[in-house]
């Protein structure tokens, strides 16, 4: 899997998660240009962030929405 750099590269909707992933102001950014300044990483979603390997931010994205929409 392709290593990438959570801080500078270019994050899409198709960016797979890798096992290097951090919650970067970078991922943030990817989430805020989604959902506007309302998003909130709480703890759980940022565990289930460092366990997507393999899926995408697209994927990831989803399951925020998910999560939000279940509160």
């Amino acid at each position: 899997m392709e290593k990438v750099d959570w801080h500078k590269n270019h994050i899409d909707d198709n960016t797979l998660i890798t096992d290097s992933y951090k919650t970067t102001q970078n991922v943030r950014r990817y989430f805020t240009s989604k959902f506007g300044d309302d998003v909130k990483f709480d703890r759980d979603f940022m565990l289930w962030m460092k366990s997507a390997t393999g899926l995408t931010m697209d994927d990831a994205w989803q399951e925020w929405v998910k999560r939000k929409n279940s509160k």
